[in-house]
């Protein structure tokens, strides 16, 4: 139909406003540091504690005790607090070259032939077992190891059966962690085993700063990926359909086989050979866990890449301004590239003085990064033991808490929203002075009040220049801001520069900038995206340009109560 009338008639037009404002991805917060087991240099998604326990482990024996490294401690505040996901990366002591991975070789019905290689797939002894599968029970297996055992197979389809069962269980009381039937060792087939399981594995290159992918299938399982298939039987039956004899003894025999489903040849210890690993309160300059700050650079690093790694704020309990102010340089500078998340760093180590820690936050001057103090006595979650960790240990949970309950926009800290209910006490309590010359060099309070426990009661960064950019709530306010706009103008690249594409992005950001305002995020906000600054010199460079003003709102951190005392018979004022 015309869309302009020239003789008398009518004109009837569409106008669709009812489109669905398209809502940000989430993320949540990312952690360096030291695990049980997991995979080594490989930053890794988990959404729940249990989760981060399954896939990086629990505890740990050193002298006849058990410990907890603060990365579990972290993670289990975060998710307990109501957080949603964690990207956790893995770092260990020394040189990676020194880690390697356990493997196992599945034994065919051919007497001295190898069906296929199983690959841990994490790096470490701690995969390493020797028990038998045939005996009752495995005892030098653990609940963080696993083995295999063929359950049946069969020749004339050329299908078997493969079982992942954890290391410490028996033949009595099997605990299967994994399950695979039919599988098949024809690389033409949708059941070929390395293309059911997987067979990837990644490994850092630090001279361009990415992981290396090898393999060609994805690994499905969470314990192990095919190495290498010793036997393959391509086309295992012939024009007849029946099983060529060439290969029906390379399909796996069923029990565990002489290898008695164990894993060896994982190299690698958390506790460095030699070595006393200083823990909770005892970390210091030359070793935090077991590890120095060298340990962290590789993934420090790696996580500047916005791309591929997704994270809101980042958390590394365990390193401190004071003894590692490289790493911690290395953090800052990486977060304000990306621009997307904020640092929370400690400053010092347990047993230190305000002086101390006013004198780290005065050696940084960034509005992507907050610190906070003193230490804190928590319940360790998986030892049940009382320790001592560092306040960024805890503050992961006090804005996922914060998030879940209001928006990110919202101050971290008070009665309300910044409690710290799993907290037993803080190192010292702090008297109203202390707070105010913590506060005063941008480090965040943490104090203790009778009737109310433990409470965050501060929220700057550590940007020296008075701004609304010196505060926690409106740093995170931009973040969300900038990873939802910045989605929309993605889908803007190699579209023509035209003004439909122009109100596309208006249509898109502004309905979200209102619901942000209605939320209590903005006083007032304005974006320009028109012929004004997109002018035909702007466009013939290939640009698009836009302008997002913004008034964000403020926090009422210093309340004023006058109390005025008047005579009898005066008059209150109107």
């Amino acid at each position: 139909m015309a869309e302009t009338l020239v003789s008398p008639g009518v004109l009837t037009r569409e106008n669709d406003q009812s489109f669905i404002t398209q809502q940000p991805v989430q993320v949540g917060a990312a952690i360096v540091g030291p695990t049980v087991k997991g995979p080594v240099e490989i930053p890794t998604i988990v959404t729940s504690y249990s989760d981060f326990q399954n896939r990086f482990g629990t505890t740990f024996e050193s002298g006849s005790q058990n410990y907890t490294f603060m990365t579990s401690v972290a993670a289990y505040n975060y998710f307990n607090n109501g957080g949603n996901t964690m990207l956790v990366t893995r770092v260990v002591s020394g040189s990676t070259s020194n880690w390697d991975y356990a493997t196992s070789a599945v034994p065919s019905l051919t007497t001295g032939t190898d069906s296929f290689t199983l690959e841990a797939i994490d790096k470490g002894v701690i995969w390493n077992n020797t028990g038998s599968v045939t005996s009752g029970s495995l005892d030098s297996g653990s609940i963080d190891n696993v083995r295999w055992q063929i359950v049946t197979s069969n020749t004339s389809s050329g299908t078997f059966s493969l079982v992942i069962r954890r290391g410490d269980d028996s033949n009595t009381n099997p605990v299967v962690l994994e399950s695979y039937n039919n599988l098949s060792l024809d690389p033409n087939q949708d059941n070929y085993i390395a293309r059911v399981i997987g067979d990837t594995y990644f490994n850092y290159n630090s001279t361009e700063n990415y992981l290396e992918i090898s393999g060609s299938f994805p690994n499905r399982s969470r314990y192990v990926r095919v190495s290498n298939v010793n036997t393959p039987t391509p086309n295992y039956f012939n024009n007849a359909g029946i099983a060529k004899s060439e290969f029906t003894g390379s399909i796996p025999a069923p029990g565990s086989g002489s290898a008695n489903g164990s894993f060896s040849g994982g190299t690698g210890n958390i506790i460095p050979s030699g070595r006393v690993m200083n823990l909770y309160q005892n970390i210091n300059a030359t070793d935090t866990q077991g590890l120095v700050g060298t340990d962290y650079n590789n993934m420090l690093n790696l996580l500047s890449n916005q791309d591929d790694y997704r994270f809101n704020v980042l958390l590394t309990p365990g390193i401190t301004n004071a003894t590692q102010a490289s790493q911690t340089t290395t953090a800052i500078n990486n977060t304000q590239g990306r621009g997307d998340s904020i640092y929370v760093l400690d400053p010092v180590v347990y047993g230190s003085g305000i002086a101390d820690a006013t004198n780290e936050s005065n050696s940084r001057n960034t509005s992507y990064a907050a610190m906070y103090w003193p230490w804190l006595q928590t319940v360790d979650p998986d030892s049940g033991q009382n320790i001592w960790v560092p306040a960024s240990t805890m503050i992961g949970g006090v804005y996922a808490y914060n998030d879940s309950v209001s928006e990110p926009w919202f101050a971290p800290a008070g009665i309300n929203r910044g409690g710290l209910t799993n907290v037993i006490r803080p190192e010292r309590k702090l008297s109203q002075s202390n707070r105010d010359t913590l506060y005063e060099s941008n480090v965040n309070p943490i104090a203790s009040f009778p009737g109310v426990g433990t409470v965050v009661y501060g929220q700057k960064t550590l940007q020296k220049q008075a701004s609304a950019l010196d505060r926690v709530n409106v740093r995170r306010l931009l973040i969300a801001l900038k990873s939802y706009i910045g989605q929309v103008a993605q889908t803007l690249v190699f579209e023509q520069n035209t003004a439909a594409t122009r109100n596309n992005f208006l249509s898109a950001v502004n309905p979200y900038l209102e619901s942000v305002q209605q939320r209590q995020g903005l006083y007032a906000f304005k974006v320009v995206m028109d012929n004004s600054n997109n002018t035909p010199d702007v466009i013939d460079r290939n640009q698009l340009v836009g302008a997002i003003y913004l008034q964000p709102t403020k926090t009422a951190e210093f309340i004023i109560l006058d109390f005025n005392v008047l005579p009898t018979g005066a008059t209150f004022p109107g």
